[in-house]
């Protein structure tokens, strides 16, 4: 049976290369996750709100502070601008709300590390490797120094590398569709209507968008021109995914 696209055993094969085979099997999750949209950007204009939606109190909420978390943290501060630490940050709180929402167990440390190292490397491309690979490296690393035990580290690097795969599901833990589900909370809106209007606008006060919209949209497009191969290039293709950013429904 063939590793997962974005797995960390795929991704020490091609480097986050895809062959046309893979980028074809995209397709589908692409279509899917279009019409989810366009039902749920309708049903948000209408004012319709799933009933118990999802949240977090914010205000009484403890995040993680473990050894690896603040290792975490400083991994973030110290590599990435603000407006990509602040999506980290709410990438985890959507996150977490939505893995709860829909019954997923998810370890919460674990989540926190691997929303905050996502995208260590979007803001860095390398000519022919995927941020995301990359990511997950630098993730491993982040655990290894910080003396996480190996199933912990394969868990995060595993979370990271194969989080933008799209239709991305839990063959490899809950982590990668986990992440996933956040950051496109936070990007695009998806699922914006699975989540509590009041809980949404105070982790926007708590971690500003600073232009997330816009740079994101820079960072993205620069990962397709370095990695044209790569699975940012193929959703930039097959969804033009940086036309969805500029239509997120937030202030930026």
């Amino acid at each position: 049976m063939p590793d997962p696209i974005g797995s960390l055993a795929w991704a020490a094969r091609t480097n986050g290369n895809l062959t046309a085979r893979e980028r074809r099997s995209f397709v589908g999750a692409i279509l899917r996750t279009t019409a989810l949209y366009a039902v749920g950007r309708a049903r948000l204009a209408l004012g319709m709100r799933r009933a118990g939606a999802a949240r977090l109190d914010l205000e009484s909420f403890a995040l993680p502070d473990s050894a690896l978390a603040k290792a975490a943290e400083a991994e973030a501060h110290g590599s990435l601008t603000a407006t990509m630490v602040n999506h980290s940050y709410r990438t985890f709180a959507f996150g977490l709300a939505l893995a709860r929402l829909d019954g997923v167990a998810v370890d919460v440390e674990q989540l926190y590390v691997a929303s905050l190292l996502h995208d260590i490397a979007l803001e860095t491309p390398e000519p022919g490797r995927c941020f995301a690979v990359r990511g997950g490296e630098r993730a491993r690393g982040v655990c290894e120094r910080a003396g996480a035990d190996p199933g912990t580290a394969q868990a995060i690097a595993e979370g990271v590398t194969i989080h933008i795969t799209p239709g991305v599901g839990s063959e490899c833990g809950p982590l990668g569709p986990t992440v996933n589900a956040g950051a496109l909370v936070d990007l695009v809106g998806l699922r914006l209507w699975d989540l509590d209007q009041a809980f949404v606008d105070d982790a926007i006060r708590r971690y500003p968008r600073l232009g997330c919209a816009r740079h994101l949209a820079a960072c993205w497009k620069a990962e397709v021109a370095a990695v044209p191969e790569g699975r940012a290039a193929a959703v930039e293709r097959l969804s033009l995914f940086t036309v969805f950013l500029g239509l997120a429904p937030f202030s930026d």
